[in-house]
């Protein structure tokens, strides 16, 4: 079978956008590996596509390892279809950094949604990029978006408390903590908590739960408040992020997390719709700039100048800085006449 690049009718960008639009899952399913992948297909679809997005409500779930994000995700969807409302869910695993390759395991985690036609899951390997998600996460949720979805859930890696990117790609930032874990300080000295907009204790059956969430609550009465230029993007958000209790595993305070999740929505859709827009079109963009940038200077014409700039630095003949300088000098030069 050949590649979504060079089938004709459905293979085609064009088919596989009309057959997407139309409900037909496997050609959704195609068009996020034409995105995750980077094919010609992907960027002809996306053009068609990213006009028809942003009606959907974006969430993004990020937190350390073991706080239960993926857990959570499965029971908010439970939660979200019980409301009638579809969900896409884009869930971003750890990879290899040699082989590139990543367990995808959270796919394995919810199948109890595997059978609903309204619910539809893309794990996807962050392939090396930092921030917590893949580089075409944003994409992929512009995809969903335009298919139809009303929630659409980005789960992060969860390696560490660094993940702040997802705040430029969702409209609601839920964090993490679980209780008697200490992230709760970590995460105020790494700036994670400074772009919630929800904090969840999640496992809140475990002793110590209830102390978790008080603990957070007094420490956010000192984080970043709405307007702090040190907030994500300038978005604006709620003067104190709320703080909830969950038992994603039984269900517990999940309902309550959707209705807050709502509020958010509710409150910040009008003041917040400009900056959040342009936060998000900025990363966006940037990623895409970035990425050209990538591809034109391995291009043939600069490939060698490329090798040779990066042979000085690592020998220390050349400092990054005057590298870069050159790179994007070479690319001036290297403009069609």
């Amino acid at each position: 079978m050949g590649s979504p690049d060079n089938n004709p009718g459905i293979g085609g960008a064009e088919g596989l956008v009309d057959a997407a639009l139309a409900g037909d899952r496997r050609a959704l399913a195609r068009l996020l590996t034409a995105v995750e992948n980077r094919t010609p297909t992907a960027e002809s679809a996306l053009r068609r596509l990213y006009p028809l997005a942003g009606r959907a409500h974006v969430v993004g779930i990020t937190g350390p390892p073991g706080s239960g994000k993926s857990t959570l995700v499965a029971s908010l969807t439970s939660v979200a279809r019980e409301a009638g409302r579809t969900v896409g869910v884009i869930a971003v695993d750890p990879s290899s950094p040699i082989t590139g390759g990543a367990l995808l395991g959270d796919r394995v985690r919810m199948q109890i949604h595997a059978g609903d036609n309204d619910v539809f899951i893309r794990s996807m390997a962050a392939r090396g990029h930092a921030g917590g998600l893949a580089s075409t996460s944003s994409a992929a949720a512009a995809v969903m978006d335009a298919a139809g979805f009303d929630l659409i859930l980005i789960e992060t890696v969860g390696t560490g408390q660094s993940e702040v990117e997802v705040a430029a790609a969702a409209d609601t930032t839920v964090v993490l903590e679980a209780p008697e874990m200490g992230d709760e300080v970590q995460a105020i000295k790494a700036g994670l908590l400074e772009v919630a907009d929800l904090v969840v204790v999640n496992k809140g059956d475990r002793p110590g739960a209830l102390r978790t969430a008080s603990q957070l609550r007094a420490m956010l009465v000192a984080a970043p408040r709405a307007g702090d230029k040190r907030a994500a993007g300038d978005r604006p958000r709620p003067k104190q992020p709320v703080v909830l209790v969950t038992t994603a595993s039984t269900g517990a305070g999940v309902p309550e997390l959707l209705a807050a999740l709502d509020r958010h929505r509710a409150i910040t859709r009008d003041a917040a719709a400009p900056a959040a827009r342009r936060a998000r079109a900025e990363a966006q963009v940037w990623a895409v700039v970035a990425e050209r940038l990538r591809e034109r200077l391995a291009s043939d014409g600069l490939r060698a100048t490329s090798d040779a700039v990066l042979a000085d630095v690592a020998d220390h003949r050349l400092d990054p800085y005057a590298a870069a300088d050159q790179l994007l000098a070479a690319l001036t030069t290297d403009q069609p006449k």
